[in-house]
């Protein structure tokens, strides 16, 4: 090993993307994570409990800003309305990310593992923005009707996101899915 440079996690991360998507996940070993980052395997671990978590570690960071960002929309609001807010707040954490989005949902969508574990960490969202909902006196099952919605449409506003070519912005597309769902639920 040469010697010592910063940001060991971020070079984790890249190095691990990088792998992920030249030879597959399963395919990746630590070791050549490690290894790619100029690192040890014993930084690695200090860093990530699996090669999974490179892809999954902020999702706890993320659940926080989601339900925090709701909770500190104004009481008066309407759920969907405080849950469209908490949305496009959220979506200005990704502004510069997209490349970075769009290798780590390729990966993703490449092994079903990881699917399963997209789908539990936006399910987690889900809960915890419908149990901050009731924090604020909203009943069910308006609460769990408007969390779920809300992580619905920030997922196709994602997806959308990391997939077109002309580069609008996520909360542009966050507010237009939310006008579909709008438009889908009046019947028209």
């Amino acid at each position: 090993m040469s010697r010592w440079e910063p940001n060991a996690r971020g070079r984790l991360e890249q190095a691990a993307l990088e792998l992920y998507s030249e030879r597959g996940f399963d395919q990746t070993t630590v070791e050549e994570i490690a290894k790619r980052a100029g690192l040890t395997e014993r930084t690695f671990f200090r860093h990530f409990a699996d090669k999974r978590e490179v892809l999954f570690a902020g999702a706890g960071s993320l659940q926080e800003f989601f339900v925090s960002t709701l909770a500190s929309t104004p009481d008066s609001a309407a759920p969907i309305d405080a849950i469209a807010a908490t949305l496009e707040a959220v979506s200005a954490l990704f502004r510069e990310r997209r490349e970075h989005a769009r290798q780590r949902q390729a990966v993703i969508a490449a092994n079903a593992e990881l699917q399963e574990r997209e789908l539990i960490k936006l399910a987690s969202l889900a809960s915890a923005l419908a149990d901050a909902l009731r924090r604020r006196g909203v009943t069910e099952p308006t609460a769990s009707l408007a969390a779920e919605a809300g992580i619905a449409v920030f997922k196709i506003a994602f997806e959308r996101w990391i997939n077109e070519a002309n580069q609008r912005d996520l909360s542009h597309l966050i507010r237009e899915s939310l006008d579909e769902l709008k438009a889908v639920t009046a019947g028209t």
